[in-house]
């Protein structure tokens, strides 16, 4: 007896927008070593999350008019954005850290291909994305943000997502709050290589015989490179601290 595997029309659309919600994440989602852009990576991994929400697909009427359709697909779209855009907020704050050290220690002269954007990038920029995507996992995010997304077809079925005031505001707070966690995790390296400027220039004014400038670039970069080794300590901690900020903020999104 041959068996058929029969799909209605109902759990195709269900699927789609089911994939649709998961693919709008991962554009955003930090994946070591992959590309920002929709890599094969990222669409297999959408394909396999939105097949394992199987339990929750929405049931969708079994004919919808195009256009409440597209209105759908354009709804799923930014809910799974809003999501991706909170966990990214997260992550490129430690760029924009690596940023700012990165010109004050000398280091934004040595550039190597970001694997992330395929671009020319700061060493100390490639390092702080690669970190930030492995914390991500390690401190069991990604988890968090699985669960999200089944919470989320529950209390916001296909075409029931509707963007809040409140939303908006906590995912726009995210991004200023990414400003200045970012610049905090760099004011230590700052201010310590700014005393060694002026200590540098105080020696100078002394001696004009000194030609200290052909040790200011060694010696900020082997100080800056010993700070960074002690902040490394402390990135667990910052994600952990915006994990929480994150989360609420995608829970907030999803909340009826």
């Amino acid at each position: 007896m041959r068996g058929e595997l029969v799909l209605s029309t109902s759990t195709l659309l269900g699927f789609l927008l089911t994939l649709v919600r998961v693919s709008g994440v991962f554009v955003f989602v930090p994946l070591p070593g992959v590309t920002s852009v929709l890599s094969p990576a990222r669409i297999i991994l959408s394909l396999g999350i939105a097949i394992a929400l199987f339990p929750e697909w929405p049931h969708v009427a079994q004919n919808p008019s195009a256009g409440l359709f597209v209105l759908w697909i354009l709804v799923e779209t930014a809910l799974g954005v809003g999501i991706g855009l909170s966990v990214a907020f997260l992550t490129e704050a430690f760029s924009v850290g690596a940023q700012a050290m990165g010109l004050q220690m000398g280091y934004g002269f040595a550039s190597t291909i970001d694997p992330n954007t395929q671009v020319d990038s700061s060493i100390l920029i490639v390092f702080a994305q690669v970190a930030a995507g492995l914390l991500f996992f390690a401190s069991g995010l990604d988890r968090e943000i699985l669960r999200i997304f089944a919470r989320s077809l529950e209390t916001c079925p296909a075409g029931s997502f509707a963007v809040g005031r409140a939303a908006a505001g906590q995912v726009l707070a995210l991004g200023s709050n990414m400003f200045a966690t970012g610049l905090r995790l760099a004011l230590p390296v700052i201010a310590v290589l700014a005393m060694i400027d002026i200590s540098l220039a105080l020696l100078g004014r002394v001696n004009a015989q000194l030609h200290l400038i052909t040790i200011a670039f060694p010696v900020k970069m082997i100080v800056g490179l010993a700070l960074l080794g002690w902040l490394a300590l402390l990135f667990p901690v910052l994600i952990r601290a915006g994990a929480d900020a994150t989360l609420r903020a995608a829970q907030t999104l999803i909340a009826r």
